[in-house]
């Protein structure tokens, strides 16, 4: 018994995107037709792979291909493949309910600026609804591979809120997509225009993409008997995997455009790299580094990227970044066609196949080794590549301890003998400049460059011209937490520890504990239980105070972040270390009244706190202890 006709709502998000399509978008329109004609090539390619198993899904149709036609008359393109088509099912859940969190992200990123950009809607998964674009109703004309010609759905809607499901008869397998253009959206009615653009965006699709050679398809609902002549079909693209031909016979426009193709972006790619391995066994890989990240890559986008394609002699086997790529290179987009994987294993086995893990380590040192080009022959390209993944890039020194001294080797850092947080350093170019006899890389997190630039800790170091890098994206303390050492070099925290002294510097500072000794213990009776300890520094010269970490401990502004974020967080008392010879200090020495005493300690504890990032444990009474000073009560 066939499902009635029925009027349903969009869900909330997805009417919210189709107001948006329908309303914001006027920037590339063009778009339509490329995310469509990528809707159709996935279809076969779904239908080329459970194919393998399931020769009968063939049936009627062996030949997979996607048509383009329009008709001026009745102001309609329309789009069809013969892939694997969908159930009544597959479209409420596709087109009426995309329930994904990329659709709300899609929302959030075109608020603002980016209303008008219609580029942004291939990068979330929604590349559907860029079809209201340039049209006032669509319609879709659809049956799953191997289902009977009586369970086909068709699917239509004004994108005003509402969609029409009713099943029909329908001959063939695929999907039918059916634009009714808007007023004056005239051009994409022009034979020559649809040419070009799938020409430019589509061209090395690797099905082919048929277009009327020379009078356009009949409109929907004529009578097909009526018309002239069946049109007749020619192929549009190069309908050729672009990665199995020779390098020698792709020019640079090429790859470009099949980047765009394959990753949905408007932007060129700022690097690639095309290798071709033979042996016991055999692959072809095609690596792409974008020049911009999408914006679902820090934003859930661990567990939704879609990295790598995978091939087996040309057959698309499934998005497998998961498999190809670790988390950590999720940014890279490419394709890797193999010549001898198994096609009769399931998709869980595959994903744990002894060859599936070599193709794995190619394609890490094949993207490292892209990377480094870039940082050595074109600098100002690393740099702007640096920016948009240079975050993501470090979780690799936590995820992947073989390839940690490379990874390491191409992350940048600020440091004292910059200007600003834009001037950058190379682990290298710390080391280079070392002077002799220092065998630690120093460095400072914070949770910002003019919070680590600032800090009080950084004072002997500059007393002492010892360069220092400082860390202030969230990342870094617990990149750290795995970055020990850098050739042959430790790594250590400023703030952490005791500094290691030379003789001289030992013996001045044990003179200036000892002559301290009754101000620091007074001072831990002011504070009593706020503090774990108190000592004299021997990293301050100019501030009165700071906080010292012990060797392992978390940093503030990192622990304030964690419970900021619900996590747990072990509770510990700050180590304060304070400059005896700065003036406030010598107050407090001097001053006779305990409660003064108190408020001056505790504010010597706090602005400590604040300059580590810590949060105030009580900010009303630290207004209230701040005026009192200030009015000298």
């Amino acid at each position: 018994m066939t499902a009635p006709a029925e009027t349903r709502k969009f869900e909330a998000e997805v009417a919210q995107v189709l107001h948006l399509v329908t309303h914001s978008l006027y920037s590339h329109k063009e778009i339509f037709l490329r995310e469509l004609i990528s809707n159709a090539s996935d279809a076969c390619d779904k239908l080329r792979f459970e194919s393998i198993a399931n020769p009968e899904l063939l049936a009627g149709e062996s030949e997979l291909h996607i048509d383009v036609s329009w008709d001026k008359a009745a102001r309609t393109v329309t789009i069809r493949d013969t892939g694997i088509g969908m159930s009544r099912d597959d479209v409420v859940a596709n087109i009426g309910t995309i329930a994904s969190s990329g659709t709300r992200r899609f929302l959030e990123a075109m608020s603002g600026e980016q209303k008008a950009d219609a580029r942004l809607i291939g990068q979330f998964g929604v590349g559907f609804y860029s079809a209201f674009v340039v049209a006032d109703r669509v319609t879709v004309l659809t049956r799953h591979a191997g289902a009977a010609p009586e369970d086909g759905v068709k699917w239509d809607s004004d994108g005003r809120g509402e969609y029409s499901l009713e099943a029909v008869t329908l001959p063939e397998r695929g999907t039918t997509v059916i634009l009714h253009l808007k007023a004056d959206e005239d051009e994409f009615l022009d034979g020559w225009k649809l040419r070009s653009l799938v020409t430019k965006y589509s061209d090395h699709v690797a099905f082919p993409i048929r277009m009327p050679k020379d009078a356009p398809m009949p409109a929907e609902g004529e009578d097909e008997t009526k018309a002239d002549a069946a049109p007749e079909w020619e192929t549009a693209n190069d309908a050729s995997a672009l990665w199995t031909k020779p390098k020698s016979e792709i020019s640079d426009a090429d790859y470009q455009n099949f980047y765009k193709a394959l990753g949905h972006d408007f932007n060129d790619a700022a690097a690639w790299t095309h290798n071709r391995v033979e042996g016991s066994q055999s692959f072809t890989t095609l690596l792409y580094l974008p020049s911009q990240p999408p914006f679902d890559l820090m934003m859930g986008g661990r567990d939704e990227r879609k990295g790598l394609k995978l091939y087996i002699k040309r057959v698309f086997v499934m998005d497998a970044a998961e498999e190809l790529l670790p988390n950590y290179l999720r940014f890279v987009r490419g394709v890797v066609d193999a010549d001898d994987l198994p096609l009769n294993v399931s998709r869980e086995l595959l994903q744990h196949n002894r060859q599936l893990d070599r193709i794995k380590g190619a394609c890490v040192k094949r993207v490292l080794d892209l990377i480094e080009k870039l940082a050595r022959d074109e600098p100002e390209k690393f740099t702007a590549f640096y920016k948009a993944f240079g975050n993501t890039l470090k979780e690799g020194i936590v995820e992947d301890a073989g390839n940690r001294e490379r990874i390491a080797k191409l992350l940048r850092f600020a440091s004292t003998k910059g200007e600003g947080a834009s001037q950058t350093v190379s682990l290298d170019d710390y080391v280079g400049r070392m002077p002799v006899g220092q065998d630690t890389i120093w460095y400072i997190t914070a949770d910002g460059h003019k919070a680590a630039a600032g800090s009080p800790q950084l004072e002997a170091f500059r007393a002492k011209d010892i360069e220092v890098l400082l860390m202030f994206d969230r990342i870094d303390e617990w990149m750290l937490g795995s970055l020990h050492e850098y050739a042959g070099k430790s790594m250590k925290n400023v703030a952490k520890g005791e500094l290691p002294l030379d003789e001289a510097d030992k013996a001045k500072q044990a003179e200036a504990a000892t002559a301290a000794a009754p101000l620091v213990e007074r001072i831990k009776g002011l504070l009593g239980d706020r503090v774990g300890d108190v000592r004299v520094s021997a990293r301050l010269t100019d501030s009165p105070s700071c906080l010292a970490l012990a060797d392992y401990e978390m940093a503030p502004h990192l622990a304030r972040l964690l419970r900021e974020a619900g996590q747990d967080v072990p509770e510990s008392k700050p180590t304060l270390e304070i400059n005896p010879q700065h003036a406030l200090l010598q107050r407090i020495e001097s001053e006779a009244d305990d409660a003064k005493a108190t408020d001056l300690a505790t504010l010597l504890l706090e602005q400590a706190e604040i300059a580590a990032g810590a949060p105030l444990p009580d900010p009303a009474a630290f207004v209230q202890r701040m005026n009192r000073v200030l009015l000298g009560g």
